[in-house]
């Protein structure tokens, strides 16, 4: 209990005077001009941790008023943020063809594969000729099989199961 009354009674100030200086306020001073010129052409070149030093001090200079910004710090930080740098980067030139190009070799490689495929195949089987079929329709009725709607109901107009060619002698 004396404990949490004397935090109560110790002055606001004296807290604020032991953070550090960063916690309280940044002061965030212009960027020079020569490490902002033609940032949209050295982005891309520059190691990562000076991108990163660039781009703090950037956004420390934002939080200010942004009518104290200058014109190149207000371009830079644009850059920065939406630019095409990055996952945002223009494709390489010829990158279409080269897709083009692949996907006209796995279609032939496709298409080779699929005749090398059939060329090597036995022919149609047994069952896929005219006769095999109507046996099958004869054998249906016999069973009596689908009595409501199909091969085995009364007056059923349909094909039943031929849908091949008759058999070549």
């Amino acid at each position: 209990m004396l404990r949490t009354s004397l935090l109560r009674a110790a002055p606001r100030a004296s807290i604020v005077r032991s953070l550090p200086a960063v916690q309280q306020q940044r002061q965030a001073h212009a960027i020079s001009s020569p490490t902002l010129a033609n940032i949209e052409k050295r982005w891309e070149g520059m190691p990562p941790q000076e991108q990163a030093d660039l781009w703090m001090a950037l956004r420390d200079r934002m939080k200010v008023n942004w009518g104290e910004l200058t014109v190149q710090e207000k371009k830079a930080a644009y850059y920065i943020a939406f630019g095409a740098h990055g996952p945002r980067a223009l494709p390489p030139p010829g990158e279409g063809w080269k897709v083009a190009g692949y996907t006209a070799l796995g279609v032939a490689v496709s298409f080779a594969l699929f005749v090398a495929i059939r060329m090597g195949a036995k022919g149609t089987p047994g069952t896929m000729n005219k006769e095999y079929q109507e046996a099958t329709n004869e054998y249906l009725k016999n069973q009596n099989s689908d009595p409501i709607s199909g091969i085995s109901s009364e007056g059923y107009k349909g094909k039943g199961m031929v849908q091949s060619a008759p058999k070549k002698a």
